[in-house]
C-alpha cells in the first residue's frame, strides 16, 4: 500500500474529491499549500498564483495506478504546473482493522516494492524561512517543492534541539528529488539552512514507489 500526496491547482480540488470517491480511497484529507516558483516561472507556465491544495490518502497499488491515470485525463497532471503525486510505500499497519478499512477489504499481502528513481524530501524549517532552504536546494540541483505550514508540539525538554526550537510555527517543505541527487541537495539544505542558521532546518527524506507530475516519471 502507498501513502499518497497529491499536489494540484485549487480549481481542480472537486475533480479531485469525485476521482477519490470513485476509486473508494479511505481518509482522504486536504490542506491548502504552496509552491515555491518563482514569478518569473509562473509567468512561463501561464499561472496566477503559488496556491496549491495538498491531498492525502492510502491507495494500494492497483488504485495508486489508476489514480494517476484519472488525474492525467481529468486533471492534465503531466502537463506543465498542474501538479505532481508521491506515492510512500506503507510498510506496516497497526492491526487487522485498521489494514481492512485502508484496504477496503482488498486482500494485501508482501512488503512493497520500492523504486529509488526518486526520493522525498521532507524539510522542517522556522517560520519564513522557505526561500533560504528551496535557494539552497536550488543550488544542488532541485527544481521545485510545496510548503506546508504547521505548528510545532514539542514536550518542555525538548524545546530546543540545536538552536532549533519546536514548539514553534514551522514551515514544512516538500521536495522531490532525483535519487542521486538526494544526497547533494540534503547536504546543501543543512549547510546553507540548517540549524546554525536562522532557518533552523531539520531534513529527511523517503523512498518513493509512485511519482507522476510535470518533468517526472511515471511507472
Amino acid at each position: 500500500m502507498n501513502y499518497i500526496l497529491s499536489i494540484i491547482n485549487p480549481y481542480g480540488a472537486n475533480i479531485m474529491k469525485k476521482i477519490c470517491e470513485e476509486l473508494a480511497l479511505p481518509i482522504v484529507l486536504s490542506t491548502p499549500c504552496q509552491g515555491t516558483a518563482s514569478r518569473t516561472m509562473l509567468d512561463l507556465l501561464g499561472m496566477d498564483s503559488k496556491d496549491r491544495r495538498l491531498f492525502i490518502t492510502v491507495a494500494s497499488p492497483e488504485q495508486t495506478k489508476a489514480l494517476v491515470q484519472e488525474q492525467k485525463k481529468r486533471l492534465y497532471i503531466d502537463a506543465p504546473g498542474n501538479g505532481v503525486t508521491i506515492g510512500v510505500p506503507i510498510k506496516s499497519v497497526g492491526g487487522s482493522k485498521t489494514l481492512a478499512f485502508l484496504s477496503n477489504g482488498q486482500n494485501v499481502k508482501g512488503a512493497p516494492t520500492l523504486n529509488f528513481e526518486y526520493e522525498l524530501i521532507m524539510v522542517i524549517a522556522n517560520q519564513g524561512a522557505t526561500n533560504q532552504v528551496m535557494d539552497a536546494a536550488r543550488s544542488a540541483g532541485a527544481r521545485g517543492g510545496t510548503v506546508i505550514h504547521g505548528l510545532g508540539t514539542g514536550s518542555k525538554n525538548a524545546q530546543m534541539f540545536y538552536k532549533v526550537s519546536i514548539a514553534s510555527e514551522k514551515e514544512v517543505i516538500l521536495i522531490v528529488s532525483a535519487a542521486a541527487q538526494k544526497a547533494a541537495i540534503m547536504k546543501a539544505i543543512i549547510e546553507q539552512a540548517g540549524p546554525d542558521t536562522k532557518a533552523g532546518a531539520i531534513a529527511f527524506s523517503l523512498p518513493v514507489s509512485e511519482v507522476a507530475g510535470f518533468g517526472l516519471k511515471a511507472d
